[in-house]
C-alpha cells in the first residue's frame, strides 16, 4: 500500500505584492526585498514539508521494522486516523526498546524522563525537534488524545525498567493494561470512538495482548538468561527460572505457558462479549486480536512448548487475515 505525499505552497504569490507591483506604486526596492521575503517563505515551507514527510517515513519504518504485526493493522486504519495510529505505535515502540538498548538503568530513566517531559511540551503546543515527538504532536492536535494515557505508558515502562520477574499473573495484567490497553485507548480516540463497552473490550484485548506478548518473547529472554514468566505460576508446577533458560520442554514447563496462555484466551472471551454493543467504527482498533488468536492456536498446536520452531516463523497470510477481519464488526 503506497502512502502519498502533498506540499502545498499557497504563500507563493501574495495578491496585494501582485497587484501593487502591476500598478507600478511600489519601487524596485520594495519589490526586490519583498520577492526576497517571499522566495524565503517558499523556502521555509518547502522546507517543512519535507521535515514532515521524513517524520512520517521515520514512523512508518520503525513501526515496519519493530512492529511488524502493528504496522499492517495500521495500513487498515482509515486515512484519516493512519498517521496518528502509526505516530501512537511508533511512540509506544521507542518506550519498549528502551529496557533492551541501554547498558545502565539510569541512561534508560533518563531516556524516559525526556519523553515525558516531551509529553508535557506536546501539550504545550511546542514538541521537541524529533521525529515521533513532532507526529505524535499531530496526532494529538488531530485527535485530542488523553494526555493520561501518554503519561501512564511511559510510568509503567520506567517501573519495568526494573528488570525482574512478574510476581504473580495479576502483575502481568496490571502492567499490560497501563501499557497496552493505554495504547488501545488512544487508538480509539484517533477513530473518534468514545464508547463504554469499546473501553472496556480494549481493556481486556490490552491485557490479553500483554501475555501473549510476554510468551512470545521467552526464546528471545532465555537466550539472555532471563525469565519474566510470573512467579507464583512457575512455582505452582515447580519450573525454575533455570528451565526456561535451558530451553527446557518438559511437562511442568508446559503448563506453565498453559496457564499463562488460558488467561490470555479468557480475556479475548471477556473482549468478545462486549461486541454487540460496541460500534463498528472501533474495530480497526481491535484488528491486533487476529494476530493474538493465531499465536494462541499455534502454541496450543506445539502441545505448549513456548520453544518449538513453529513459533518463530511468521504467519505469511496474516495481511490478508488482518484485511478480511477489517470488514467485520466482530473481533
Amino acid at each position: 500500500m503506497a502512502f502519498s505525499f502533498g506540499a502545498r505552497h499557497g504563500i507563493l504569490a501574495s495578491k496585494s505584492w501582485l497587484f501593487h507591483a502591476l500598478q507600478g506604486t511600489l519601487s524596485p526596492h520594495i519589490i526586490a526585498i519583498q520577492r526576497s521575503a517571499e522566495i524565503q517563505a517558499l523556502r521555509s515551507s518547502s522546507h517543512s514539508n519535507t521535515d514532515s514527510q521524513h517524520n512520517e517515513e521515520y514512523c512508518i519504518d520503525l513501526v515496519r521494522k519493530r512492529d511488524y504485526d502493528g504496522f499492517v493493522c495500521s495500513l487498515l486504519f482509515p486515512e484519516v486516523s493512519r498517521r496518528s495510529s502509526l505516530a501512537l505505535r511508533a511512540f509506544n515502540v521507542e518506550l519498549a526498546q528502551v529496557k533492551d538498548s541501554v547498558s545502565q538503568k539510569t541512561i534508560g530513566l533518563m531516556r524516559m524522563q525526556f519523553w515525558k517531559t516531551a509529553i508535557e511540551e506536546i501539550y504545550r503546543d511546542d514538541a521537541p525537534l524529533q521525529p515521533v515527538s513532532t507526529e505524535l504532536c499531530k496526532a494529538v492536535r488531530q485527535h485530542h488524545l488523553t494526555k493520561r494515557w501518554l503519561l501512564r505508558i511511559i510510568t509503567e515502562r520506567e517501573k519495568d525498567m526494573e528488570d525482574r520477574a512478574y510476581r504473580n499473573l495479576q502483575e502481568l495484567e496490571a502492567y499490560s493494561e497501563n501499557t497496552q490497553s493505554s495504547l488501545l485507548y488512544l487508538l480509539l480516540e484517533s477513530l473518534g470512538v468514545k464508547n463504554v463497552h469499546a473501553d472496556h473490550a480494549a481493556s481486556h484485548i490490552g491485557k490479553a495482548q500483554g501475555i501473549v506478548t510476554c510468551l512470545r518473547a521467552v526464546p528471545y529472554n532465555s537466550s539472555r538468561r532471563k525469565v519474566y514468566l510470573p512467579m507464583d505460576v512457575c512455582m505452582l508446577h515447580g519450573a525454575s527460572q533455570e528451565d526456561f533458560i535451558r530451553g527446557s520442554r518438559e511437562q511442568n514447563v508446559r503448563d506453565v505457558i498453559y496457564d499463562i496462555a488460558s488467561q490470555a484466551h479468557i480475556h479475548l472471551e471477556h473482549a468478545r462479549s462486549f461486541s454487540k454493543n460496541v460500534p463498528a467504527s472501533a474495530a480497526p482498533a481491535f484488528l491486533q486480536t487476529v494476530v493474538l488468536e493465531d499465536y494462541l492456536q499455534k502454541v496450543r498446536r506445539a502441545d505448549f512448548d513456548v520453544f518449538h520452531p513453529s513459533l518463530r516463523n511468521r504467519n505469511p497470510l496474516l495481511a490478508f487475515q488482518l484485511y478480511l477481519r477489517s470488514w467485520k464488526k466482530t473481533y
